[in-house]
């Protein structure tokens, strides 16, 4: 594990950290601050009403009395909701910003002089334990984004160097870590998405240029990649166009064996009422049979055959259908697939087809491509 990293919980903005280091240089003491929090925490609330802290204006005259209310409000003098400043004392306590004597008295450190006056060594410094670059790193690969897009290359990365792995606890991190730059203006949200601005791309840059060309390394691989696919995608669209319509009955087939039907069977040209393909899938205890019709076609499937699959699912005792084709459906085919009352009929078109081609490897082989990169956790464990 790379000591560099040590993610600390309820990770604050730093503003908050800075606004309770200057309320901490009142005269006041751990043992004071411990025993406000105490008072605080030992209050509980019911399901039925439940304890509200958004409004320290009012609740510290209700909930507080004595040394424990004069502690409140000095905090919240500085517009820190005493209420939720263990995140921001953990941050304080870890990285020496104040010095506690040994009878528990806090004063402003050397490196907490430096904070507050901005020395960007300091934040830098937090900054790459707190995983914040990696968040950079992340979001400097993409355009605009939801959380949960980037969540599992976070994760990816708690795995690695923390021993964060459950997942209320992961996207916490991320959360906290993500409103922490939402201040700082090194990434824009609108909504429910999220980017980095221009202003966390310089940080990014100026803090780590090697970590900046080696994003943009990767960023161009994985490009040539999507490209490199997006080609092979169109070669096996054409091909399927050319296959003949026995072979293309049995490629569904082999599709449909890979995505675990059981039983399939390539219907006989004659007497098929218009199934190409018979299947059974097992839900949960029960079998059911599935019949499929396929259209080799770069036009689009209509109602008619819609209503002929659906109208042969009894003389092979199916309970629903299946209709693959390379091309595209019509809106009435579409509207009349899932209609009340009558058996459902699934619709695969040609872009869904070679979705479910690329991901049960039918037709298309995957090809290793293998990456090198510095261990940087070795180097930090065992020489430093």
């Amino acid at each position: 594990m790379n000591r560099q990293i040590k993610l600390l919980p309820l990770f604050p903005t730093y503003s908050t950290v800075r606004h309770l280091l200057i309320a901490l240089m009142s005269p006041v003491t751990m043992k004071q601050i411990s025993s406000m929090q105490k008072a605080i925490k030992d209050q509980i609330g019911t399901p039925q009403k439940p304890l509200d802290w958004r409004n320290p204006d009012q609740w510290i005259e209700e909930r507080l009395e004595g040394e424990n209310r004069e502690i409140a409000k000095r905090i919240w003098k500085y517009k820190v909701n005493p209420r939720y400043i263990q995140g921001a004392l953990w941050v304080v306590k870890h990285y020496r910003l104040i010095e506690i004597d040994e009878d528990g008295n806090i004063s402003l450190s050397e490196k907490g002089k430096r904070f507050l006056d901005g020395d960007q060594r300091i934040y830098y410094e937090m900054d790459q334990t707190q995983g914040i670059f990696e968040i950079l790193s992340i979001l400097g690969t993409k355009d605009r984004v939801q959380r949960k897009e980037i969540l599992p290359e976070w994760e990816d990365f708690l795995m690695k160097y923390t021993n964060y792995s459950q997942s209320t606890a992961v996207k916490d991190t991320l959360r906290r870590r993500l409103v922490n730059l939402e201040e700082r203006g090194y990434v824009l949200r609108e909504g429910f998405y999220m980017q980095i601005t221009e202003l966390g791309i310089h940080y990014l840059n100026q803090v780590n240029p090697v970590m900046k060309q080696e994003e943009d390394s990767k960023k161009e691989l994985l490009r040539s990649l999507e490209n490199y696919n997006e080609i092979q995608r169109q070669l096996l669209k054409r091909r399927l166009l050319r296959i003949s319509p026995y072979h293309f009955e049995r490629l569904i087939k082999d599709l449909l064996e890979a995505m675990g039907y059981e039983n399939v069977e390539v219907t006989k040209a004659s007497g098929d009422h218009g199934v190409d393909v018979i299947a059974s899938i097992q839900f949960g205890i029960t079998t059911i049979k599935e019949v499929i019709q396929v259209k080799r076609t770069q036009g689009s499937v209509g109602r008619p055959v819609l209503d002929q699959l659906r109208g042969a699912l009894h003389y092979f005792g199916a309970l629903r259908g299946t209709i693959i084709t390379t091309g595209t459906f019509t809106k009435q085919c579409k509207a009349k697939a899932l209609f009340p009352g009558a058996a459902p009929i699934g619709l695969i078109d040609g872009e869904r087809l070679l979705d479910l081609m690329f991901q049960h490897d039918v037709g298309v082989k995957k090809r290793k491509a293998i990456l090198h990169e510095v261990d940087e956790a070795y180097f930090t464990d065992n020489f430093m």
